[in-house]
């Protein structure tokens, strides 16, 4: 009796749950593909093969025994998608530091996080390895601001440049650039102090849609000068080169980096400008709108456009994204669907898996749907709560002024988490920093933007360019204004892997679920919360090339010396949620210091840092400590634990965590395992 009273209450919650189905589909897939990503090991064949065939098995019974086996199902075909993307992406990786002439073709230029440019090349050559073992694409940063460069993509180019096989985690269970390197095809990362001389000139056609990108942004930036070219550029090309570093900054430490990437909002603020255009055109000609769904033609209209725009910003995860869920959208108004809902969502973020499996743990990603849904959610309230209170409408006057509040705030608490995670930094000035400068994004750029593109070939383009410059320069100055705020930022640790995951469950099921058990989500976001503030960061950091070592103390993080390892040295801060420089940290109380060397106390045990290649070359044995680290390969020093440039290598960054049992080290080579990005 008792069973049959647990699968007929069973039945009657799935029950309540149909109509409402669709947008698990994401979420189911997205876990599969989130499990295979973050597995240590490389699933065998068989093991792709067990897990179709169980899961399609659970799916044969009726009734609430079939729902589950439909979850299952999609969760092992996420799992497997994953994998025949992760094969289907590999490409030839350098096994080892290379310096010498690269010749190769521009297919992108961008900036560095310095503000440096970055030539991305495909039909690579490299002196003295075999044609199969070149990696099919490398970046290379280029010296300086390189103001004379003038390539455009398709020219072939040659230098002299030191190149290395993307670099993994800077600590166990960091950010892992290799995974990152080989779904975007990348085999190799280097830079270069000579110029790059161009070989060949771009064949006819050869990357013409990108060739027109780059024209199209030094133009842009010619007419418009200074920091406001260079962000409206980026908005209508998506080339970020004319960004200064300190205009990045204000723009991330006030929330409004997102006007900047190539994102959702430029493409709905673009299909939408051309929707309402198109609309009205056809409203003009009254026979016209009288025959035809001007609705329908403007959507037939706007769906090709946001395409070019596609093409245009170049095809990036983001702008991928960004397309589809407008497309998705479009496609709702051309079948008489709402163009907004949570199934339309649900598409779109199953298109974008789909087709790139790897994107379930890029923020981008996590921030855009978590935007859209929460956004969704607003709408659908606003939209029940005029039903249920007809009166309310003659305050819809009020509404319209505070809506666009409303709508940073609900897109501000829905991204704030993912946010803090990935960059570490919180803005307190979010919210009127984009109440500020969205209305200007809405009203002035996009559409200026989009006819001076449009009005470029008529010789007036320049006049909308204009007015859409008087636009970002509006934006620009309530980036700097409000970052320069008190308090504008504060910095947030990096959680736990599991943290975001159980954040993202129990928010998704208060949304998506329906009835009272929606409110059982809300607990386990309070346990995510909660494990956030217990993440304990490492007691004790080791740089995978041994050139920076660096102890948790009473003050903050401490360095052994102010330079060295910096990309890692600037992870390790951020991590630990602190805005300081490494040479700050270097100067706070800990390390003893002198004649190369470097000791302090961590967990009782001693460590040594030989910080100079002329003490690790006078080693001779461990000097009295238990640890030893040097940037330079050491002799056999006795009864301590060494990691000098040969086990390093070997090991990858070092982290000491305090346990009941001591100091326990971990390094990224145990905590990674063995996968196809792992060489």
């Amino acid at each position: 009796m008792r069973g049959a009273a647990f699968r007929d209450a069973l039945a009657r919650v799935i029950d309540e749950q149909r109509g409402s189905l669709l947008p698990w589909v994401p979420v189911l897939l997205g876990a599969g593909m989130a499990i295979w990503l973050a597995l240590p090991f490389e699933p065998p064949v068989a093991l792709y093969a067990a897990c179709l065939l169980g899961a399609g098995a659970l799916c044969v019974p009726r009734g609430a025994a079939r729902m589950f086996g439909v979850a299952v199902l999609l969760l092992a075909l996420g799992f497997a998608l994953a994998g025949v993307r992760g094969h289907l992406v590999a490409a030839p990786v350098l096994t080892r530091d290379y310096y010498g002439p690269v010749m190769g073709r521009i297919i992108d230029i961008d900036a560095n996080q310095a503000g440096a440019m970055r030539l991305t090349l495909d039909n690579v050559v490299l002196d003295r390895i075999a044609p199969q073992d070149v990696p099919a694409q490398v970046r290379i940063s280029l010296a300086g601001r390189q103001g004379f460069f003038q390539q455009t993509p398709g020219t072939v180019v040659m230098m002299t440049a030191r190149l290395t096989p993307p670099n993994g985690p800077p600590e166990p269970h960091g950010f892992d650039f290799r995974r990152y390197a080989w779904f975007e095809g990348l085999g190799a990362v280097g830079s270069t102090q000579t110029p790059a001389v161009t070989a060949y000139p771009p064949q006819d056609g050869a990357l013409l849609i990108e060739r027109v990108r780059m024209i199209l942004s030094g133009a842009i930036r010619a007419h418009v000068a200074g920091d406001a070219g260079g962000f409206l550029a980026a908005v209508l090309t998506g080339d970020r080169q004319g960004l200064s570093p300190e205009v990045n900054q204000w723009m991330r430490d006030t929330s409004l980096y997102h006007l900047v990437s190539i994102s959702g909002v430029h493409m709905a603020l673009l299909a939408a400008f051309v929707f309402a255009l198109v609309r009205g055109a056809v409203a003009l000609v009254p026979p016209l709108a009288l025959r035809v769904s001007s609705k329908k033609i403007a959507a037939a209209v706007a769906l090709p456009v946001a395409a070019f725009y596609l093409a245009l910003a170049g095809r990036d995860i983001a702008t991928e994204r960004a397309f589809i869920t407008v497309a998705v959208s479009l496609g709702a108004v051309l079948i008489d669907r709402r163009a907004i809902s949570l199934n339309t969502v649900a598409i779109a973020a199953t298109l974008v898996l789909l087709m790139r499996p790897e994107a379930v743990l890029n923020a981008g990603f996590q921030m855009s749907f978590a935007a859209v849904v929460g956004l969704v959610v607003l709408f659908d309230a606003l939209r029940h709560t005029q039903h249920r209170w007809p009166g309310l409408r003659r305050w819809r006057a009020m509404g319209w002024v505070l809506l666009p509040a409303a709508v940073s705030l609900v897109a501000g608490v829905a991204t704030a988490p993912y946010a803090a995670a990935s960059f570490n930094r919180i803005s307190h000035y979010s919210l009127p920093a984009n109440m500020l400068a969205e209305a200007a994004m809405s009203f002035l750029v996009m559409p200026a933007g989009v006819l001076a593109l449009v009005l470029w070939p008529l010789g007036v383009g320049p006049v909308a360019l204009w007015v859409a410059a008087q636009g970002t320069r509006w934006i620009l100055w309530v980036a700097a204004w409000i970052a320069s705020w008190p308090f504008a930022v504060s910095a947030v640790q990096t959680p736990q892997p599991a943290v975001l995951p159980l954040m993202t469950l129990g928010g998704l099921f208060v949304i998506l679920w329906r009835g009272w058990g929606r409110w059982l989500g809300l607990p386990v976001v309070a346990a995510a919360l909660v494990l956030w503030g217990l993440t304990a960061r490492p007691a004790l950091l080791i740089a995978g090339d041994g050139a920076a070592v660096a102890v948790l103390g009473a003050e903050g993080r401490v360095f052994s010396k102010p330079r060295g390892a910096g990309y890692a040295a600037a992870n390790w801060l951020r991590s630990d949620g602190e805005i300081i420089s490494q040479a700050d940290a270097a100067a706070r109380v800990g390390w003893v210091v002198g004649d190369g060397r470097a000791t302090i106390v961590v967990a009782g045990q001693r460590v040594l840092h030989l910080t100079t290649a002329v003490a690790a070359r006078a080693a001779q044995d461990c000097g009295g400590a238990d640890i030893v680290v040097a940037a330079h390969d050491l002799p056999p020093l006795g009864d301590c634990t060494v990691f000098d440039k040969t086990v390093l290598r070997a090991s990858g960054a070092v982290a000491g965590i305090i346990t009941n049992a001591g100091l326990r080290l971990d390094t990224v080579e145990a905590t990674s395992g063995r996968r196809l990005w792992i060489r």
